[in-house]
């Protein structure tokens, strides 16, 4: 690697919703929002119950924005080296396991008009 593309990486360590972290590494600007997930996911703590299963039980959230799988950090406009030496922390949230969407799903759409509590007139 050329001096250069050293100094194009961007560090990035991600925080647990406990409070610990994964990292910090170095990602280039190219690199997608899917493969820092499965940086993720490899470093996961063994000790975790609940941990993510795939990179779609994980959202990454920088400044306040959910990163999307598809676009890099150059591209979610994440702080490219503007302070340098910084280390930028990103939150990781884990999609909590359930057991069937589908039912939830219809339950939650379904109207119930035994519960309803509006007139009209």
């Amino acid at each position: 690697m050329s001096v250069m593309s050293l100094e194009e990486l961007v560090e990035l360590k991600f925080r647990l919703h406990d409070g610990t972290d994964i990292g910090p590494n170095r990602y280039a600007p190219t690199t997608t929002v899917a493969n820092m997930k499965e940086s993720i996911l490899n470093q996961w703590p063994k000790e975790k119950q609940n941990g993510p299963k795939s990179i779609n039980d994980l959202k990454l959230i920088n400044a306040g924005k959910i990163l999307e799988n598809t676009k890099t950090l150059a591209d979610s406009r994440v702080l490219l080296g503007e302070i340098p030496g910084c280390v930028i922390t990103m939150h990781v949230v884990v999609r909590p396991p359930s057991n069937d969407k589908a039912s939830e799903k219809q339950q939650s759409e379904t109207p119930n008009s035994e519960n309803c509590c509006c007139t009209i007139l």
